[in-house]
């Protein structure tokens, strides 16, 4: 781990003031700590905002919730807002890392994460342009089995690893920053980039931003949601191919849909044709595998992920029906 200063920040203002392009927010490091430990990030200076008052979970004033950035991943899933208002939210983290890191992990980091593909994690390999902009990818013709089939380009193929990203996404989270120069809100689907010709930049936070809370609209979709996760072991593992999926049932008409999937793309992908195809009509096991095939539409493959365009589609199929009752 390379040498590095500590600060503290007071407050809000004394965080973005302190902020610099050499320098890391800590919250709870689960993912951060981790990056320095192999030489993947090196920070000069780490500013620790533990302090700062961002933690509170509450009601906002139309009927949606405040998620603060600091509010501790366990006490997110766990609360009773959370879990009787956004039950596939709760879902998801629960479904992710162990308890003890989600009692330690908090949301604003949690959208912060990096990918756990292992030519970024892991310095000993000369190509990533994640890491080492300019040098290549070496997943696209070596080991692919965990990466994207979605939203890839010939300089990256990683995918994010976040399963509460997913349902944000689904959600239509909205993220609310501070930078020196003032307030800003993020919707979800801008929050995180594709890799295009960039793919070391993650996110389309700046520089001095810090994350304040995550806002989330009324909820329309208590009642029918639900988060499924494909992984190699049944804990403690990144997802293959995740999907979150919510419906707004009236009269046994499905009114609106909201389908969004993680492990296959460098952020979470909204499958927004399928979404449009499932209104108008009836929960059905038919219904939902026509929209599984409509959501992997577009995929492209490497040399030993084609299995996730087949493994995302039932994904789909089956999160629908368990979100429909139908399962």
């Amino acid at each position: 781990m390379n040498p590095f200063q500590y600060q503290r920040a007071r407050d809000e203002s004394s965080a973005a003031q302190a902020i610099g392009p050499r320098a890391k927010f800590l919250a709870g490091g689960t993912n951060l700590i981790d990056l320095m430990k192999n030489g993947v990030e090196h920070p000069e200076t780490l500013i620790d905002i533990n302090r700062l008052a961002l933690a509170a979970i509450e009601p906002l004033p139309d009927g949606g919730l405040r998620l603060g950035a600091l509010a501790r991943n366990s006490d997110t899933a766990n609360h009773p807002l959370v879990r009787q208002q956004y039950p596939l939210l709760s879902q998801a983290i629960l479904s992710g890392a162990s308890p003890q890191l989600r009692n330690l992990a908090t949301n604003g980091g949690n959208l912060l994460q990096r990918t756990r593909c292992p030519y970024f994690m892991e310095p000993a390999f000369p190509q990533c342009n994640k890491r080492a902009p300019g040098s290549g990818c070496g997943a696209i013709g070596g080991f692919n089995r965990m990466h994207a089939i979605f939203g890839a380009s010939e300089q990256c193929i990683a995918v994010h690893p976040s399963d509460m990203a997913v349902a944000l996404a689904a959600l239509d989270a909205v993220i609310h920053v501070r930078a020196k120069a003032g307030p800003r809100e993020i919707p979800i689907a801008d929050f995180h980039r594709l890799p295009g010709d960039t793919p070391s930049i993650d996110t389309n936070l700046k520089a001095d931003e810090l994350i304040l809370s995550i806002h989330l609209p009324p909820s329309r979709f208590a009642a029918h949601s639900s988060y499924v996760k494909v992984r190699d072991r049944a804990s403690y593992e990144f997802a293959l191919v995740s999907v979150a999926a919510a419906l707004q049932i009236e009269g046994g008409v499905i009114r609106s849909a909201r389908l969004a999937l993680g492990g296959v793309a460098h952020k979470p992908w909204r499958a927004q044709a399928a979404e449009q195809s499932l209104v108008g009509q009836r929960p059905a096991p038919a219904t939902f595998e026509a929209a599984g095939k409509q959501a992997v539409t577009g995929a492209k493959t490497y040399s030993q992920n084609a299995y996730k365009v087949e493994l995302a589609s039932r994904a789909v199929a089956r999160a629908l029906s368990i979100a429909g009752g139908v399962a």
